[in-house]
């Protein structure tokens, strides 16, 4: 069964943020599968891990009041698609207590259209506006220069001293994927 949980909507130029419907659960899978976008991941995931992924998602919303926003694309007119990934808030407490990360997955077929930033830079926003944060963070692979690119693009600087294993990575299986590179971004007014 799908709950939905108030999130707040936000709207950029071309986006909407907004919560998660029923329907986004297929596409969202199909997003899942794709072994282009779950690149620098274990491994691409399965129907039923997504919709895990979704109910997670909105677990978080309910419990902590921040998530990831389903995406769609609103404009320009005739190129709007309903649903195409989300960008969001997570809690970052993989690399470190209490930090809380600004993330995305989009479908492929969309990438270089510069939606990634747009999104992330909105989600910026309501941390540091709405709910008040210090510092947000954002951290991935080394070798995923598209995610490094767009943290540059939306404010965040890269803290080498703050570099980690990723603890849920088993470095048997996935050594290239364990190491990851973090970067930072401090409240407005903040370093």
């Amino acid at each position: 069964m799908f709950v939905t949980v108030p999130v707040p909507e936000l709207r950029t130029e071309r986006l909407l943020l907004r919560g998660w419907r029923a329907g986004d659960r297929e596409p969202f899978a199909t997003l899942n599968a794709d072994p282009v976008v779950m690149e620098h991941f274990p491994a691409p995931l399965s129907r039923v891990e997504s919709d895990a992924f979704v109910a997670r998602i909105e677990e978080c919303w309910a419990t902590r009041g921040l998530g990831l926003w389903a995406v769609e694309v609103t404009a320009p007119p005739g190129e709007s698609d309903t649903f195409i990934g989300y960008v969001g808030l997570w809690p970052g407490d993989v690399a470190g207590p209490g930090l809380v990360e600004v993330g995305w997955r989009l479908a492929h077929r969309v990438w270089g259209r510069g939606y990634a930033p747009e999104a992330a830079t909105a989600a910026l926003d309501f941390a540091f506006s709405v709910l008040g944060l210090p510092e947000v963070v954002s951290f991935t692979v080394p070798q995923n220069e598209r995610s490094r690119r767009v943290m540059a693009k939306i404010g965040l600087r890269h803290d080498p001293s703050r570099d980690f294993d990723h603890p849920r990575i088993d470095p048997t299986a996935d050594p290239h994927l364990v190491r990851h590179v973090l970067y930072r971004i401090g409240a407005p007014g903040r370093t």
